[in-house]
């Protein structure tokens, strides 16, 4: 497994990463002994970077992984968890102030049985640019509420996160210097779409460290189809269909060459994934660490064609 430097933080994460939502019973029911075990299979796959969010399952992923943490050493993961989004009862809610953020990182690192948190990240921050203060509330008191933090030596780094790219540039240019250290994006650089790259240039000569999310596109790339819920427009999820029966008759599941795909970018730390099924991250450690087919990625980007880069909307 390839492992690099994350910006300027110091921290060399590993290609693949664990991404803990599905800890949360996000996507489907989950066993906590399974979702433990998913854990430690990522950490003995050699994975390094563990993200996760008090959002996620209305706080149950942050503490079913607290609980896997418990028998990993510390010095084995960097952690990731954020601030912003949150929900209870099946109610979301958002409150990007300095005040909750503090408040939130304690809460976090409570469930998680730490006392440190690696990289802590202002969470979807689209969902503050159509909030009172708008963007300029990350930049003028999320941010600085999470940098006195770090001052104190509670977390290492901070970061923000959104699907939007427009959104995490936009916040990068209007904040001090290295107050952002990190982005993390999904969707945006897998074999659907690849609009990340356009913005590469910008985050290295900020300094600034990418983290990329979703290689399957929240699903679309899949051999068992699309989730309901999911908000592709229909030509995008047609075209995503007719790519995964192309890589099915050649005997190649879509899976594993987004998998591939994704983590191939030397420019980008870290692709997180999300499973809570032991196997499923052993499938998916083996896989990111063989070359993929190229000739295959180019005729499913062909297949995709027209469709390549269409997006939504996460609000």
């Amino acid at each position: 497994m390839r492992y690099t430097e994350l910006g300027k933080t110091g921290m060399r994460l590993s290609n693949l990463g664990f991404g803990a939502s599905s800890l949360g019973s996000v996507f489907r029911p989950t066993d906590e002994g399974e979702s433990i075990a998913a854990v430690e299979a990522a950490i003995d796959g050699g994975i390094n970077f563990i993200d996760v969010s008090p959002y996620y399952g209305y706080y149950k992923a942050e503490t079913v992984l607290g609980k896997a943490l418990r028998h990993i050493p510390r010095d084995k993961y960097y952690l990731s968890t954020k601030v912003g989004r949150y929900g209870k009862d099946g109610v979301n809610t958002w409150d990007y102030s300095g005040r909750r953020a503090q408040e939130s990182v304690t809460e976090s690192m409570e469930r998680l049985g730490i006392d440190y948190i690696d990289l802590i990240n202002v969470h979807d921050i689209e969902f503050q640019a159509s909030l009172p203060g708008g963007l300029q509330k990350v930049v003028d008191e999320t941010l600085p509420a999470l940098v006195e933090l770090k001052d104190k030596g509670l977390v290492g780094h901070v970061g923000i996160t959104d699907l939007q790219l427009e959104n995490l540039k936009w916040v990068v240019e209007h904040s001090k210097s290295g107050v952002v250290e990190s982005i993390l994006n999904f969707c945006h650089y897998c074999l659907n779409d690849d609009a990340l790259t356009d913005y590469l240039d910008f985050f290295e000569s900020h300094g600034v460290g990418v983290i990329n999310a979703s290689p399957l596109s929240m699903g679309l790339l899949t051999s068992r189809g699309i989730p309901d819920w999911h908000p592709a427009p229909k030509p995008l999820v047609e075209a995503c269909a007719r790519a995964a029966q192309h890589c099915k008759a050649n005997d190649y599941p879509i899976e594993k060459l987004a998998i591939q795909y994704s983590v191939g970018n030397s420019r980008i730390a870290s692709t997180l994934f999300s499973s809570a099924n032991p196997d499923n991250v052993r499938r998916n450690i083996a896989w990111a660490n063989e070359e993929p087919n190229q000739q295959l990625i180019d005729e499913v980007q062909d297949i995709i064609g027209n469709q390549k880069r269409v997006t939504w909307s996460n609000t």
